[in-house]
């Protein structure tokens, strides 16, 4: 898959709310995840498995959803962006808005860097 087509289809599956679809479809298995700040646990993360386990605790930890907003990506070169906004009531947190960048980088047609900025 060229980078156009991991963007759109990483967009089009995480609107869908299958975020671990896109990981198991999209993601290399030596992906890295890099968050801006340490409220979403550890900073980096390197692996499949790692990733699984960030996105289980996360999920945990969402008390309920009440909905989100993604940008069409914009694509340079073998990276690409999107904004996620998102909309949930956090368990002991309350209710937040949350906005995002979102970065991703891939190689042969597989993710292997996200990183967040928010």
């Amino acid at each position: 898959m060229t980078t156009t087509e991991v963007a759109n289809r990483l967009v089009e599956l995480c609107r869908q709310g299958k975020i671990e679809e896109a990981q198991q479809e999209l993601y290399a298995d030596n992906v890295q995840s890099i968050e801006a700040g340490d409220m979403m646990g550890p900073r980096v993360v390197t692996g499949m498995d790692a990733i699984k386990q960030k996105t289980k605790a996360f999920q945990e930890g969402v008390e309920e959803f009440h909905g989100a907003t993604i940008s069409d990506p914009m694509v340079a070169g073998n990276s690409f962006a999107i904004t996620w906004g998102m909309d949930a009531t956090f368990k002991g947190q309350g209710r937040m808005n949350m906005d995002e960048v979102c970065v991703y980088q891939v190689k042969d047609g597989k993710v292997v860097l996200e990183q967040f900025f928010y």
